[in-house]
């Protein structure tokens, strides 16, 4: 789609397009050595982090059963959920530091954390242990790991900037498939202790970090540092925080449209194990549930992407946040293992293009020096939201599975409602290009 087919934007959002659209034209080519490796390393990175984080619904139910089976789901789901919100409150601080010191630094900050809090877990025994490290100090760790690549990927691709985060965040995605397998191989089919399967994951870990932390890096004519070739205006702004993108109104809008989308997008990621154990079925196969939808999670993540770039980002985000929705609703009509497979797909399918669109959609608002601003900001904002999200899940699951369903198709409408109002600020023409 050509530049001159975009509709006409609000006066906070022309600056930021304009500006998008003119490093566009100007840049060389997109795909170049520099930035093929950057999304190799930051789809690594969200391996490691975000597709982590996806599989704790493997770790709610061993946790239940061997290491904490004196704590009730509530309790143990706090742990992820309490994760989950040091994430993305972390991302915070990590995107505006990205703006100002580029993104090497923080990821080999975050790596160590990420790597060292791995083998910390590994020797936990007690609930508040499991707290302070798989809670806190992972949190923080794989915050400042994922946060700057988001940001590295959006400089470096603009007329494909949904197809490149989408690949990039498809890397969590991919961790979510193969993560909850490896775990639940290693301790439930090969006898090896708690203890030495976290080691394991640890080193597995360990080398993908540090190709993150060496691939990575920001456009050649976009570097923060002193021999950068930026001109010399935009070396002064990158030497002071940009914070202008918190006075779009579009932006808040959006941001708010996510945060209630959160409520509820990770209740099926966490729980399906236990519905699916619940109804009957056996805990073997109800342990690749969580592998089946980051699976088709993947498709989406990159299809979506895809699409936003010739149909639009907000048009993307919006028809798949609504789809997931639908989708929740129907949780508890699968009680065979058939149906809950197609309904797992379905489901990894419309949410998982959520996470990639929403960056990409918020760095559209933004200028290209404070695509990490936009980053940490998008994710700080959905912090309490994924706090509380998980809590709340565990506890509808004392009334029933259905009450579950409910609250979270709810959460899902609530949040696409919001994203369906911002895309209608951009442009209120509904077969616009938007």
């Amino acid at each position: 789609m050509g530049e001159d087919t975009k509709p006409a934007l609000s006066s906070d959002s022309d600056k930021a397009v304009v500006a998008g659209d003119s490093l566009s034209r100007n840049a060389i080519g997109e795909f170049n050595t520099r930035s093929i490796l950057t999304l190799v390393g930051s789809a690594l990175s969200t391996f490691c982090t975000v597709g982590f984080l996806n599989v704790f619904g493997v770790f709610i139910d061993y946790y239940r059963r061997h290491e904490l089976a004196h704590k009730s789901e509530f309790d143990i789901s706090w742990i992820g959920s309490f994760s989950t919100f040091i994430f993305f409150l972390t991302a915070a601080p990590a995107g505006l530091f990205v703006d100002r010191m580029g993104p090497t630094i923080l990821l080999i900050t975050g790596g160590t954390i990420t790597v060292f809090s791995m083998f910390m877990i590994s020797l936990c025994h007690e609930y508040y242990q499991f707290f302070l490290t798989q809670g806190l100090l992972l949190g923080i760790g794989q915050a400042f790991l994922a946060c700057p690549v988001l940001a590295m990927v959006s400089r470096h691709f603009h007329k494909n900037r949904g197809l490149a985060t989408g690949v990039t965040i498809a890397g969590s995605s991919l961790g979510g498939v193969i993560w909850p397998i490896m775990v639940d191989q290693l301790l439930n089919k090969d006898d090896i202790s708690f203890g030495w399967t976290i080691r394991i994951v640890a080193f597995t870990m360990l080398p993908l970090v540090v190709i993150t932390c060496v691939t990575v890096l920001p456009p050649a004519t976009q570097k923060p540092s002193g021999g950068a070739t930026l001109p010399s205006a935009r070396k002064d702004n990158a030497k002071k925080t940009d914070l202008s993108i918190l006075k779009n109104r579009v932006f808040l809008t959006f941001c708010g449209g996510i945060g209630l989308y959160y409520l509820g997008m990770f209740s099926p990621f966490f729980f399906v194990t236990s519905y699916a154990v619940s109804i009957g079925l056996s805990t073997s196969f109800a342990f690749y549930l969580v592998s089946i939808l980051n699976a088709a999670s993947l498709f989406g993540r990159i299809g979506a992407g895809w699409a936003a770039d010739k149909y639009g980002l907000f048009n993307m985000c919006s028809l798949a946040a609504m789809a997931s929705a639908a989708v929740a609703y129907c949780w508890t009509a699968a009680q065979t293992s058939a149906g809950l497979v197609v309904w797992s797909l379905a489901y990894g399918f419309c949410s998982g293009s959520i996470l990639s669109l929403q960056v990409a959609c918020g760095t559209r608002l933004a200028t290209p020096e404070s695509y990490g601003t936009a980053v940490g900001m998008i994710m700080g904002i959905v912090s309490l939201t994924g706090l509380f999200g998980s809590p709340i899940s565990g506890e509808l699951i004392k009334y029933s599975y259905l009450a579950l369903s409910m609250y979270a198709g709810t959460a899902l409408v609530a949040g696409g409602l919001f994203i369906c109002l911002a895309r209608l600020q951009l442009s209120q023409q509904l077969l616009a290009i938007v």
